[in-house]
């Protein structure tokens, strides 16, 4: 069996692999300069784990052979969510450094729109890359509110929590699943969770201000979350009520049965 170069350089493992291991340099470097417990080592290297091995899966569902460009980026925002997710469990037991912490969770933010930018014009949006980019900035989100929340309430946990909980609840009730229209407000609100989480993370408020900014996250929150499930409870129990008043004829499709004709003219042909 011959294999070419191109092939070997295009494996599916060969991009969350080199994640992995910029995972590793970079949990050293903190390691080195910042300092890491060991549950904070444990916590980085089980994220950076379930990173290689769910974009592998994904990439292989996908029938993509290299991550591409686009997904490149959000494979470095990955990497140092991170290393944010190590200084974070680092923190309960120990000091960590605030000026790195928000460095970290600066460039990952700020890289956040340049994977959709490279992809639009490179030509390669894909649904992986959507997904990936989406789920790297909701696990952003989750530990910077586990951060903000040892100080300020675990209440706040629930900003990054929310999206979870949701996605959970879909398997009691399938019809949260449904699509649902684009709406500004709700992209309003999604930003507004990471710049006030960025703000009180780098600590640039007072403690009452924060708390209040924390709080104005998750109404909000809240409030966008109740609107798309009642347009979603809706849309449901209109298609239950239009599928209730469908006459039955119509829901059960036709059976033909050949007339006795056409069997009589079979027979004589057999």
């Amino acid at each position: 069996m011959t294999m070419s170069i191109g092939t070997m350089t295009a494996r599916p493992a060969r991009g969350p692999l080199a994640g992995l291991v910029a995972h590793l340099v970079l949990s050293t470097a903190l390691a080195a300069t910042t300092g890491l417990t060991g549950s904070g080592w444990v916590a980085g290297i089980a994220y950076a784990i379930a990173l290689y091995v769910l974009l592998r899966t994904g990439l292989e569902r996908a029938g993509m052979r290299a991550l591409g460009a686009a997904n490149a980026v959000t494979l470095g925002r990955a990497v140092l969510v991170g290393g944010v997710t190590a200084l974070v469990v680092t923190s309960f037991s120990q000091s960590i450094s605030l000026p790195v912490l928000v460095t970290l969770v600066g460039v990952a933010l700020a890289l956040d729109g340049v994977d959709g930018q490279v992809a639009r014009r490179t030509g390669t949006t894909s649904s992986l890359g959507a997904r990936f980019d989406m789920e790297i900035d909701a696990f952003l989100i989750l530990v910077l509110s586990v951060y903000v929340g040892s100080t300020y309430g675990w209440w706040a946990i629930a900003i990054g929590a929310f999206r979870y909980v949701f996605v959970a609840a879909m398997w009691a009730a399938p019809w949260l699943n449904g699509a649902l229209p684009p709406k500004f407000s709700r992209k309003v609100v999604a930003a507004l969770q990471g710049v006030v989480l960025v703000v009180v993370t780098a600590d640039l408020l007072p403690h009452g201000l924060s708390f209040a900014a924390l709080a104005v996250a998750l109404i909000s929150l809240t409030w966008s979350f109740g609107r798309d499930i009642a347009w979603l409870r809706r849309t449901e129990l209109t298609r239950r009520t239009a599928t209730a008043r469908t006459p039955l004829t119509r829901r059960i499709p036709a059976v033909r049965i050949p007339s006795q004709r056409r069997r009589r003219t079979a027979s004589a042909n057999v």
